[in-house]
């Protein structure tokens, strides 16, 4: 039996899942990131099946989404798209640091993962936190900057005006690299990662992703084991059956 208990650490709203019998025990453990206009309760499968192999798995709210969302609409929360993205990279430790001083998760034992901003966020966390043992990043990229450009000109080709002047879109990519991984690929410092993508993905380009696992696949070959790439043809921007049971035997073969 699985028990999901729904927790506020800093008050930030999260799911807690773990098998019975287990919730005591100092476990390996999870926090899994969701999608932009998601929410904590939409990644339970993934959870479920995590917990079925015997991790502690951590669901959060992002800011501005779940419980968290306010009266914000879906084009606000666009528009502050990067600032969650930090926000939540923060946040995360701060979630970490609960669940290990509790005694609750195995410092040497904690992943990370997530869905397509929960995948970004998963790979801007790898440049500020050397305790992540092992990430999977699913529909997400780490070319923080590159994207952010991208994602401009894709506002204007859609005919909306951006809301945000010169300046302003400069000291956002200034704090931006700090945690852009495609520049910062040492940080990565060999630890297991998977990274799961459609080729016909509209929404985070493919590009972006299949480019920086190619530039860093030399840095893995003496541990190739611990560098995967999955790609599909048409799955577009949701990850399949493939995707989910990859994950989960990915951080049972990295953690467990």
């Amino acid at each position: 039996m699985i028990f999901i208990e729904k927790e506020y650490i800093n008050n930030i709203p999260l799911l807690h899942v773990v098998k019975k019998g287990e919730n005591q025990y100092k476990l390996p453990t999870i926090i899994f990131i969701h999608g932009i206009t998601s929410a904590k309760e939409h990644n339970l499968h993934y959870a479920y099946l995590f917990a079925e192999k015997g991790f502690r798995v951590i669901l959060p709210d992002a800011l501005f989404h779940g419980e968290r969302e306010g009266s914000f609409s879906q084009k606000d929360i666009y528009t502050h798209f990067w600032e969650i993205v930090i926000k939540t990279i923060q946040e995360i430790n701060t979630i970490k640091e609960y669940y290990v001083q509790s005694g609750l998760a195995d410092p040497q034992r904690i992943g990370l993962a997530g869905t397509s901003m929960g995948g970004i966020v998963t790979l801007g966390a790898l440049t500020q936190y050397r305790w992540i043992k092992a990430a999977a990043s699913l529909m997400g990229m780490p070319a923080y900057e590159q994207f952010s450009l991208w994602q401009i000109d894709q506002f204007q080709k859609q005919g909306y005006s951006i809301p945000f002047s010169e300046g302003q879109i400069a000291d956002q990519l200034a704090i931006l690299r700090d945690y852009d991984l495609s520049l910062h690929p040492e940080k990565l410092e060999n630890r297991p990662l998977l990274f799961w993508h459609a080729k016909n993905d509209p929404i985070v380009p493919y590009s972006l992703t299949f480019k920086f696992f190619e530039s860093i696949k030399d840095d893995y070959s003496i541990n190739p084991e611990k560098l995967m790439f999955l790609s599909e043809e048409h799955a577009g921007h949701k990850v399949s059956r493939i995707g989910l049971k990859a994950t989960v035997e990915w951080f049972e073969k990295s953690l467990l």
